[in-house]
């Protein structure tokens, strides 16, 4: 086993650098342009541009593979995320940072795509599972270590940017130098999208909003924290506990809707989110301790309403149809990434800070009632033993159709 792990360390070790510089980058940039003045709706724009080219690099990216290969177009893109945070720090200006960050996400996907896919050949079925889940340590590890090399730095002079741009560089050093051998072409998405809404309204719908509720969230809450006081450090505590949170409670979350009808678990879901974002609304907990605890409950439910999405939608699909199913909600999840940074930039424009909120208890609103209504259109009589199981995703990080492929699920739905 241990031999096995080490002949993987070098992959790792680039998943590792890309998630730090990512970290990085995420809480820097927001706070960057709010250095510089920019409204929380340019802000947004500068979020919605890099998720519809993430979402595009999950598309492109294979295609560019199956042309020159793996090796070329990897170093290609750990270029470009370079060259993006380089340009960042020299052209200061809302619509350049828009093009720069998009230049960031369609890379960013595309990386996480062939370093997944290099895991993915290289795990057998024995340790796919143990391999998955060091993935996603090592992913959450490395968004944490990001983060909190902020505090090191002043977002408002040019050394973090090439900070971030170096440990982007160096991914590509353990890749290039490791002798794994170029795996398979990397999974081309295929859309139904009329047919997965067919199949699980609950589940698309749900990604959507999961979707407008994850944009808003990492394009602007370091931005949240800036209106609000809290310092550097604090802004990366406070993002921190999120994590934190969304990564102890899914399990139980998840484990419950295992034995209950999901839906329900997302009203449930719904109804908490809508209380903790009211309450950060009109108690206004302030800085320190007590924003922290409450971001801490909050992402009990901010992260682990995607997973509920899939996990309900896989119960009503062939186990051989996960991976199809599973990207397309990732689609409708990415539309509803770009979408709320813009709704939270407007609403953060119209109300201050406290407009963050009011996005996130509107979409939780939605969230758990949308669920509700689905319970009374269509009744669901599936066994608990015939449910596939509640499956953790990392937070923070974003999930590529590669990621769907390397999941231990979809080796245990190649074998039914």
């Amino acid at each position: 086993m241990a031999g096995h792990l080490l002949s993987i360390a070098a992959l790792l070790f680039s998943t590792f650098l890309m998630l730090v510089a990512g970290g990085l980058a995420g809480i820097l940039l927001p706070l960057r342009a709010g250095l510089e003045g920019w409204t929380p709706t340019t802000i947004g724009w500068i979020g919605t541009t890099y998720a519809l080219a993430f979402t595009a690099g999950c598309l492109v990216v294979p295609r560019l593979v199956l042309r020159v290969g793996h090796v070329r177009v990897f170093s290609v893109l750990l270029t470009l995320l370079s060259m993006s945070l380089l340009l960042h720090s020299l052209v200061t200006q809302p619509v350049a940072w828009m093009m720069f960050r998009a230049i960031a996400g369609f890379s960013l996907a595309g990386g996480y795509m062939i370093v997944e896919s290099w895991l993915h050949e290289r795990v057998t079925n024995e340790t796919r599972g143990m391999v998955f889940s060091i993935y996603m340590i090592v992913s959450m590890v490395g968004l944490l270590v990001g983060q909190y090399i902020l505090p090191f730095g002043n977002p408002a002079t040019q050394t973090l940017f090439i900070i971030c741009a170096l440990i982007y560089a160096s991914a590509l050093i353990p890749t290039a130098l490791s002798n794994a051998q170029s795996p398979k072409p990397l999974t081309q998405v295929s859309l139904d999208l009329k047919g997965l809404y067919r199949r699980s309204p609950a589940a698309v719908v749900g990604s959507l909003i999961a979707g407008i509720i994850a944009g808003s969230w990492n394009f602007l809450a370091a931005v949240y924290g800036e209106e609000i006081g809290l310092s550097t450090l604090g802004i990366a505590t406070m993002l921190a506990s999120a994590m934190i949170g969304g990564a102890i409670f899914q399990y139980p979350l998840g484990r419950a809707s295992d034995f209950v009808d999901r839906r329900y678990v997302m009203v449930l879901a719904g109804v908490i989110g809508l209380v903790l974002s009211s309450a950060m609304v009109f108690i206004n907990p302030g800085t320190g301790w007590p924003v922290y605890l409450m971001m801490f409950l909050f992402g009990s439910v901010l992260y682990p309403i995607y997973s509920l999405n899939t996990a309900h939608a896989n119960d009503s699909a062939d186990p051989s149809e996960f991976v199809e199913v599973s990207s397309g909600l990732l689609i409708v999840y990415g539309i509803g990434s770009m979408t709320g940074p813009q709704v939270a930039g407007r609403l953060m424009d119209s109300f201050g800070p406290s407009g963050f909120f009011v996005t996130m208890a509107i979409c939780f609103t939605a969230y758990g009632a949308h669920a509700f209504w689905r319970i009374q259109r269509r009744s669901l009589s599936i066994a608990a033993d015939q449910k596939t199981e509640f499956q953790f995703h990392s937070p923070e990080k974003q999930q590529t159709p590669e990621t769907l492929q390397f999941n231990p699920r979809s080796d245990a739905t190649a074998q039914d």
